[in-house]
């Protein structure tokens, strides 16, 4: 059988990387080292120091990129270290289109740092392509896309806007946290570098923080390179084993909790108690027929309205078994609060100018029985202080 046939499961356990060639060792060995000696100091070894380069952290970032389908993979210490890092590839006076409900970690980024940099942001419904063209500005360098968004999970054209950023030779920029290649593979849509939080979906234990990227071309994959080095933003090796751990059972993971978050989001549908619910695989889900076209599965996000900010604490203080926790993704179910923590960092305005209302709730389901999860919902939905 071709390699090049394999369907993605198989690929999560046969990337290339999993067999250590050396010792034929089932698991990818820890190269816990700073630096590398040199046997002849003019013909320099392939990794000389672990900032620039480290055997683990290599294997991980080949793995992201075959599953990605992109020219080069990179690894960092956070998300957010991924996500900054690819925003320095702009200038003092550029200026990026965003997603308008865009994770709190970008926005405070955009907001309260890079605009002291001279970087021009303007957030924009990206549902609506055509808000997208408007905000184009002569200094326009960059598309910003999170698709679904965090926390709405609005849906965005990611087909659409790419077409339209090669026209006005855009760099194109994705955050796939919530789908994971998995379930879509933005560079075969046309984006130039996707990223991750792969403390999320692709770690998967609540155990490593880590963040991904992935260029499209050799071009911007030697550019993010100078970026990784000369910033120093790298994922240690400990953490780049882990997340490789966690990355092998994504497809068994993400099967069960899309499975459960369907249910969940079906049954909080149902309910007269609930002011709305946020799910892709629900039929009246906004941009359902676009994410369909883009992406294969749904994902396991399911976001709720319950009314009001004190009934949200009400549910979050009765809930007993999904952690009630900042992030997602992880084998535990997650039940998050954007408002004060994922989205704190947008004022009451902007957030309720963008859905996140004070009764928002984030439910990210894991792996326990949906029907263990539902009915803790539904005694902490009918529970008053």
């Amino acid at each position: 059988m071709s390699e090049d046939n394999l369907k993605f499961e198989t690929r999560l356990l046969h990337f290339g990387g999993e067999i250590d060639k050396a010792t034929g060792a089932s698991s990818v060995p820890l190269y816990q080292a700073s630096t590398f000696h040199h046997e002849d100091v003019f013909n320099p070894p392939l990794h000389d120091y672990s900032r620039s380069g480290n055997p683990t952290r290599q294997v991980l970032e080949d793995y992201i990129a075959l599953l990605e389908g992109g020219i080069r993979g990179f690894a960092y210490a956070s998300g957010m270290a991924a996500i900054s890092s690819t925003f320095m590839l702009l200038s003092s006076g550029d200026h990026i289109i965003v997603t308008e409900d865009v994770y709190g970690g970008t926005y405070r980024l955009l907001t309260s740092i890079l605009n002291r940099m001279g970087m021009e942001c303007t957030f924009v419904d990206m549902t609506d392509l055509d808000q997208v063209k408007s905000a184009y500005k002569a200094n326009t360098k960059a598309v910003y896309m999170e698709t679904p968004s965090n926390p709405t999970l609005k849906i965005t054209d990611i087909g659409g806007v790419c077409e339209w950023a090669r026209e006005k030779e855009l760099l194109t920029i994705l955050d796939n946290t919530f789908m994971t290649p998995l379930y879509q593979r933005p560079i075969e849509l046309g984006v130039d570098i996707v990223l991750h939080s792969a403390t999320k979906f692709l770690g998967g234990h609540s155990d490593v923080l880590a963040g991904l990227a992935v260029a499209r071309t050799k071009e911007l994959g030697d550019a993010l390179k100078q970026l990784q080095n000369g910033l120093g933003t790298v994922l240690g090796v400990q953490d780049s084993w882990l997340l490789m751990r966690g990355m092998k059972t994504l497809g068994a993971r993400m099967a069960h909790s899309e499975q459960s978050a369907a249910k969940l989001a079906a049954w909080l549908s149902g309910r007269s108690d609930i002011e709305g619910v946020y799910y892709p695989g629900l039929l009246h889900h906004p941009g359902r027929e676009i994410h369909e076209k883009q992406s294969s599965g749904y994902g396991a996000v399911v976001s709720f309205d319950v009314g009001s900010g004190q009934r949200a604490k009400e549910v979050l203080n009765a809930v007993k078994l999904p952690l009630v926790a900042v992030s997602l993704g992880a084998v535990e179910s997650i039940l998050s609060y954007p408002a004060m923590m994922s989205h704190a960092a947008m004022g009451e305005k902007v957030r309720h100018e963008r859905g996140i209302t004070d009764g928002l709730l984030r439910f990210s389901v894991g792996l326990e029985d949906i029907d263990d999860l539902i009915a803790d919902l539904d005694q902490a939905l009918a529970a008053r202080p």
